[in-house]
């Protein structure tokens, strides 16, 4: 039994027609972390889906002329279309429609009801319909929502309230105790000073003003507000509650919840505080990163800077455009996204470190040896070094993803990339060839194609069709954790066909 265990998720997506490349950045950074983890030997659950109640989907299907149920189940295949097309790895997709995880929240609500961290009483205050979220008057910014800056509109009704004061203290002792719980610093820095230094006032749990949610057993002209509804995903989708709760025996609590930094305040007060209440462990860690732009600003159709993703997997294809989303912006902070900043990666890294320096290394092996590759160990001093510093790379990278910089571990592979350019531009095979000097350069062109297999077996995580790609060229099965050693590529070994990885783009 493997007792490597590693739980990680992605929020559940409002369901959208309309998901642009922003939308993409969490789960392409999410998905390398699960196929890294699966590389490491370890049994992971990845967890993602759909967020598909309240108020914002009533109305728009209102406007269509269709049942919520409806229009959510027409458009949810979108996303599923969309994380096909980008090669996520997911799990489990989970659906808030879903009969398993209703009956589950259902279940906890009137859990919650019957300890007594759940009451009745009356609701007023500001409510932005598009974030599902209250705020108090003191929490706007320019009387609007300070997530999205829009209008918020006052809301007064009967609801059910959670006793979310009752744990101020616990959580303010849970982030100064473990210091990772959020990550980075600066967001734990926003939750302390925005909202725990503010206090914690309980919390609206449910609306009668709508009827698309899940209603409240006991109760049923109240429908159980989105984020309990939303947050409790992720005990729901292992069976939580249920006949079946192998797999939240098995795997829980979630080792980490990535998340936009618009969403931390949810995952790391109020979910933990839900947690608390159930007596259930904590999720281990959240990372709030930043958000992708365009020219600084927020990518929106209104601002005319939206494109589908799949248009820009379609024309520089879905590597291209993980690695960009996964390289370009250092985790935790802001990026710019742009066309030209893909075309310019795709062409310097993609098409020239890597693709050009497989495509003429396979070249000389078939010119110089029918493409046939052995080790004969003439290993000069540039040889000894490329050497060492590959096999250092399982250390820097492994380091690297531990701290979740997925940017640097990728840098520390094409550093090993053009240092494999320098080495040939260094060893010059094209004047051992002339010079007849046979096993230096088989131990040359061996050197680099060991030095891009190792590479491409971290690379597998990242831009996964690539690698394969590599590791046909390469006719090699030698694929996997335990292969991470130079020297593994067999002698008198007979590469695969060539191919084109990259064609530059002009």
């Amino acid at each position: 039994m493997n007792n490597k265990k590693y739980y990680i998720t992605t929020p559940i997506y409002y369901p959208s027609a309309n998901f642009h490349i922003g939308h993409c950045y969490t789960t392409i950074i999410a998905d390398s972390i699960a196929r890294f983890k699966r590389l490491q030997g370890y049994d992971v659950f990845f967890l993602t889906g759909s967020d598909e109640h309240g108020l914002k989907i009533e109305n728009k299907a209102k406007e269509k002329g269709v049942t919520p149920k409806e229009y959510v189940d027409e458009i949810v295949e979108n996303a599923k279309d969309l994380w096909k097309s980008l090669n996520i790895s997911y799990d489990k997709f989970i659906r808030t429609t879903d009969d398993y995880h209703v009956a589950t929240v259902k279940k906890i609500f009137s859990k919650l009801y019957e300890q007594g961290d759940i009451y009745l009483g009356e609701y007023e205050g500001m409510y932005c319909t598009p974030c599902e979220s209250y705020w108090t008057k003191s929490q706007l910014v320019d009387g609007k929502c300070p997530d999205c800056g829009r209008e918020v509109s006052l809301v007064k009704e009967q609801s059910y309230f959670f006793r979310l004061s009752k744990y101020e203290e616990r959580i303010k002792k849970l982030f100064e105790e473990q210091k990772d719980f959020i990550l980075p610093e600066s967001r734990k820095n926003e939750m302390v000073n925005n909202f725990l230094n503010k206090g914690l006032e309980d919390l609206c749990v449910s609306r009668t003003t709508f009827s698309w949610g899940i209603p409240v057993d006991f109760d049923p002209k109240h429908v159980i507000y989105v984020w309990i509804d939303a947050l409790t995903n992720y005990i729901t989708a292992l069976g939580y509650l249920s006949d079946d709760d192998s797999n939240f025996k098995k795997y829980w609590p979630a080792d980490l919840h990535l998340v936009g930094k618009e969403i931390v305040r949810f995952h790391t007060i109020i979910w933990p505080a839900l947690l608390m209440a159930l007596d259930l462990p904590l999720p281990k860690g959240v990372f709030g990163h930043g958000w992708l732009k365009i020219n600084g600003d927020k990518i929106s159709k209104s601002l005319g800077n939206y494109k589908d993703p799949r248009e820009y997997i379609n024309t520089y294809g879905v590597d291209a455009v993980r690695y960009f989303a996964l390289r370009e912006v250092p985790l935790g902070s802001d990026g710019n996204f742009s066309e030209e900043a893909l075309k310019q990666r795709t062409n310097t890294d993609l098409a020239n470190t890597l693709g050009n320096l497989l495509n003429r290394t396979i070249s000389m092996s078939e010119k110089y040896f029918d493409g046939i590759i052995k080790n004969p160990n003439k290993n000069d001093e540039p040889s000894k070094q490329l050497i060492d510093d590959v096999n250092t790379l399982k250390q820097k990278v492994e380091a690297n993803m531990e701290q979740l910089d997925v940017s640097n571990a990728l840098d520390n592979i094409f550093d090993i990339l053009r240092k494999c350019n320098k080495y040939i531009d260094v060893e010059m095979p094209w004047i051992l060839a002339k010079e007849e000097k046979y096993e230096e350069l088989e131990t040359v062109l061996y050197n680099i194609l060991e030095s891009i297999r190792i590479c491409s077996i971290f690379l597998k995580c990242f831009m996964p069709e690539t690698a394969d790609n590599i590791f046909r060229q390469l006719n090699t099965d030698k694929t996997t954790y335990d292969t991470l050693y130079f020297g593994c590529l067999e002698n008198n070994h007979k590469l695969g066909q060539k191919e084109i990885l990259f064609n530059r783009i002009d």
